[in-house]
């Protein structure tokens, strides 16, 4: 019986990513107001400011409300004695397992919208890549932080 990992991230990580949504739209709409403003300047068909003008609807619907949620729902990782694993992905999804044995170093990083809503994001890193667990209680983040390093450094004592 093949087990997946239960733990979630916190459900601020909405409030996080749709605001991150917002000031993705925000940039959309200024580059699509521009390219309103030039498309007649190079006679440019009518129908090209339609395309534009429904994506600058559409996207944002997308990136604020329904990603989101789908991204929410599908993140979970586990950490054990032997290994990391985690899953995630709204249309593909992608379960990764770090060998423990793998690990270098772990961080945290907070960027200004996490810290406003006490959040953290674990960076677990590898020789080859990194791995991220987005989103997390700030609290929750430093313990599976030192969590990790002190399994990664007793499996490193194990070779």
């Amino acid at each position: 019986m093949i087990l997946k990992p239960q733990k979630r991230i916190s459900n601020k990580a909405l409030t996080v990513w749709r605001i991150s949504g917002v000031i993705k739209s925000v940039i959309g709409w200024s580059i699509t107001a521009t390219a309103l403003f030039i498309l007649p300047i190079f006679d440019v068909p009518f129908w090209v400011s339609i395309v534009l003008i429904v994506l600058g609807v559409i996207f944002p619907c997308l990136h604020i409300f329904i990603f989101p949620s789908l991204k929410w729902r599908s993140w979970r990782y586990e950490v054990r004695e032997e290994e990391i694993e985690l899953e995630e992905g709204i249309f593909i999804k992608t379960r990764t397992l770090v060998p423990m044995i793998r690990v270098q170093h772990v961080d945290t990083n907070q960027g200004p919208i996490l810290r406003k809503f006490n959040l953290a994001s674990v960076v677990v890193h590898t020789a080859a890549t990194s791995h991220e667990i987005p989103a997390l209680e700030e609290d929750e983040a430093e313990e599976l932080r030192f969590f990790i390093s002190r399994l990664a450094r007793v499996a490193e004592e194990d070779v």
